[in-house]
C-alpha cells in the first residue's frame, strides 16, 4: 500500500461534512415581487400598569418600525398594541418579528431590550408557567427559585446560553438564539416540575468545556455528563425494596441453618376495613353547651378564659423555673469521717483482727490435741 493512498471508514463514507454559511441580511432588492397585496396585522393586549411606560417609549417603537416599514399603533381606551403591514414593507417575516416585540413590550421586557428581536439572529420565546403547578405557594417557590438567591441562578442562565430571561407573573420572556431558546425552556419546564436548575447548569457548563476540545468533537460526551439519580422513591418502590433486603437477608439466615425472621409490619394484625366513616366531632358550640360556658355572658367567658390563660401560663413558668433550677443543684457527694468515727473504726478493726487471732489459735489446739489422742491409741 503506498502512502498516498488514504484509509476510509466505510460506515462513514456516505456522511457528508457540515456546511456553514454566512446568512445575508434580507434587503429591499432581494423581494422580486415587489409589494403585498393584502395587509396583514397582529394585535395584542397589555395590562394596566404597563401604560404609562408604554406612552412614554411609543415613539422609540414606532421609529424601530418604520425602518423595516411596518407601522403600530397603541390603544389606549381597549389597552391593546397592534402592528400592520404598509406598502413600504418588503420583508414578509418582519411581521411576525413586530408581533414578537409587541408581546415582549406587553409582558414588561424594556424597549432598549425588546427592539432586539428585529435582527435576524435573535428569536424569542414566551414560556406559560402559570397552569404549571395548581397550588400557589409552590408556583411561587418554583418560579422564585429560576431567579435564585439576589438573581445568581438567573445571571448563569443568561451566560451560558447567551439569552436574556425575564420571568414577570405567569410567564417568562426568552430572547436569544433559536438553539439556546430550547435550552432555557427546558430548564424552565424542568424548575416547574421540582428539579432545580442548578442540575442543568452543571450540565451545560461540562459541555461548554468539552466543546473547545476539538478531539471530542466526534465523540459522546456522556461519560462526562453527570447522571444525577432520582433519591425520591415511591411508596410501592420502597416496599419492592424492603422485601427484596428481607428476602436475601431470610435466604442467608436459612443457608446458616437459623429461622428465618418476619417483618413486624406483618406480624403486627391489620387494621378491620369498615365502610362507615369516623363519627363526627362535635363542634365548638356543642362543647360549649356541656360545659355550661355557652350561657355565660360576654365578661363572665373572658374573665374564665384569661383566668385559664393565666393559670396555664403559671404552670409553664413554674415548669421552666424548675428546669433552670436543676443546673444548680450540688451534685452528692461523700463527707469525709470525722475524728470519733475513725476512732471507731479503728476499734472495730482491733475487735476483729483480735478474734481473728483467737479463732485461729484454737483451731491450733485442737489439732494437736487430735494427733496426741490419735498416738496414744
Amino acid at each position: 500500500m503506498s502512502d498516498e493512498e488514504v484509509v476510509v471508514n466505510k460506515n462513514k463514507s456516505h456522511r457528508k461534512e457540515k456546511l456553514s454559511w454566512k446568512i445575508d441580511p434580507f434587503l429591499p432588492t432581494d423581494n422580486k415581487a415587489g409589494a403585498f397585496t393584502e395587509e396583514s396585522s397582529f394585535a395584542t393586549l397589555f395590562p394596566k400598569y404597563r401604560e404609562k411606560y408604554l406612552r412614554e417609549v411609543w415613539s422609540a417603537v414606532t421609529k424601530a418600525l418604520e425602518v423595516h416599514g411596518v407601522a403600530c399603533t397603541l390603544d389606549l381606551v381597549h389597552g391593546s398594541m397592534s402592528v400592520r403591514t404598509t406598502r413600504k414593507t418588503y420583508d414578509p417575516y418582519m411581521i411576525l418579528k413586530a408581533r414578537d416585540l409587541i408581546k415582549l413590550l406587553a409582558r414588561g421586557v424594556a424597549v432598549t431590550q425588546a427592539v432586539k428581536v428585529l435582527n435576524d439572529d435573535v428569536s424569542c420565546d414566551i414560556i406559560k408557567i402559570g397552569s404549571l403547578v395548581r397550588n400557589k405557594e409552590r408556583f411561587v417557590k418554583r418560579r422564585q427559585r429560576i431567579i435564585g438567591p439576589d438573581g445568581s441562578t438567573l445571571k448563569a442562565i443568561e451566560l451560558l446560553t447567551q439569552c436574556y430571561v425575564l420571568v414577570q407573573g405567569s410567564t417568562v420572556s426568552v430572547m436569544g438564539p433559536h438553539k439556546s431558546l430550547k435550552e432555557v425552556r427546558r430548564i424552565i419546564l424542568d424548575c416547574m416540575k421540582n428539579i432545580h436548575p442548578i442540575y442543568r447548569i452543571k450540565e451545560l457548563m461540562i459541555r461548554r468545556e468539552l466543546a473547545k476540545d476539538p478531539k471530542l468533537a466526534t465523540e459522546s460526551w456522556d461519560r462526562f455528563l453527570p447522571k444525577f439519580r432520582r433519591n425520591h422513591l415511591k411508596t410501592s418502590e420502597k416496599t419492592a425494596k424492603k422485601n427484596e433486603k428481607m428476602e436475601t437477608k431470610n435466604a442467608a439466615r436459612i443457608a446458616a441453618g437459623l429461622q428465618p425472621e418476619t417483618s413486624s409490619e406483618a406480624a403486627t394484625k391489620k387494621k378491620v376495613y369498615t365502610p362507615f366513616p369516623p363519627s363526627q366531632l362535635p363542634r365548638k358550640v356543642d362543647l360549649q353547651l356541656e360545659s355550661g360556658e355557652y350561657f355565660l355572658k360576654k365578661h363572665e367567658r373572658e374573665a374564665k378564659e384569661s383566668a385559664q390563660r393565666k393559670q396555664k401560663q403559671a404552670e409553664t413558668t413554674e415548669k421552666r423555673r424548675a428546669e433552670r433550677a436543676e443546673a444548680f443543684v450540688a451534685p452528692a457527694e461523700d463527707a469525709a469521717p470525722t475524728v470519733e468515727e475513725k476512732r471507731k473504726e479503728r476499734k472495730r478493726k482491733a475487735s476483729e483482727s483480735e478474734v481473728h487471732k483467737e479463732e485461729a489459735e484454737g483451731s491450733k489446739k485442737s489439732k494437736k490435741s487430735k494427733r496426741k489422742e490419735e498416738m496414744v491409741e
